[in-house]
């Protein structure tokens, strides 16, 4: 099956950092679920698009999903604390987060319940002072790749939690063996902020990358588009 490049509605393909200029082109592919391997994802829809210099980015959920990390939501039972602390959780228009007792309880599972009794203390005290985002600083990257399903999540997903992919770094590795090797990150960027869970290559500047790709050019809704290409503009 052939696959195109896009630009997603109200995205901008180029963006321009520290004077330079990157194209990013977003990948439609079909919904990826367990029954699909990443790499082989990758090799199907991003292969035939690649130029040399490419670095291939791949959504933290779509590599989550293919790892049996989706979780639905009816399989799920908070226990009480999980309700109680997810409503501390500050809201956002751009996804649940801990914010319901479904994703706190994942959070618990995944990074223990000590430490993210912790990072709530912290986060408290945080507050009394003005600062926020001393949680996600302790309870990690597990806690915050969490995704619970909203209005515009894409079905069938709109019923799961989605927990962080495992082993990253490995993740992009094997991608980036499968197409050439050519680099590539694995992501979570959303419209509010994002960072790069896992590179093929420990050269890989991910503070470059956060920038490159901090407008969410994949977008946040239905666009289908779980990857991407970064090329340099000559």
């Amino acid at each position: 099956m052939s696959s195109g490049t896009f630009v997603n509605e109200g995205k901008n393909s180029i963006i321009e950092v520290d004077g330079v200029k990157y194209d990013r082109l977003a990948i439609k592919t079909h919904v990826i679920g367990d029954g699909d391997i990443i790499e082989d994802v990758v090799e199907k829809y991003v292969a035939e698009h690649l130029q040399q210099g490419d670095i291939v980015f791949i959504t933290e959920k779509a590599v989550a999903c293919t790892q049996k990390r989706a979780i639905p939501m009816k399989d799920i039972h908070p226990r009480p604390l999980a309700r109680f602390l997810c409503k501390f959780v500050l809201k956002t228009p751009y996804g649940i987060g801990l914010g319901i007792p479904e994703t706190m309880e994942m959070a618990l599972q995944e990074c223990g319940t000590i430490r993210i009794l912790f990072a709530a203390a912290v986060s408290a005290v945080g507050k009394l002072f003005g600062i926020r985002g001393w949680f996600y600083n302790i309870a990690g990257y597990k806690a915050r790749a969490i995704d619970g399903p909203c209005d515009f999540t894409l079905p069938p997903y709109n019923e799961y939690v989605v927990l962080a992919p495992a082993d990253p770094d490995g993740v992009s590795k094997k991608v980036s063996d499968k197409i050439g090797g050519y680099q590539v990150a694995v992501v979570d960027i959303n419209d509010l902020e994002g960072q790069i869970l896992g590179v093929s290559e420990a050269s890989m500047d991910k503070a470059l990358l956060v920038k490159i790709l901090k407008d969410n050019p994949l977008g946040q809704c239905s666009e289908q588009t779980p990857m991407g290409i970064i090329r340099k503009v000559q």
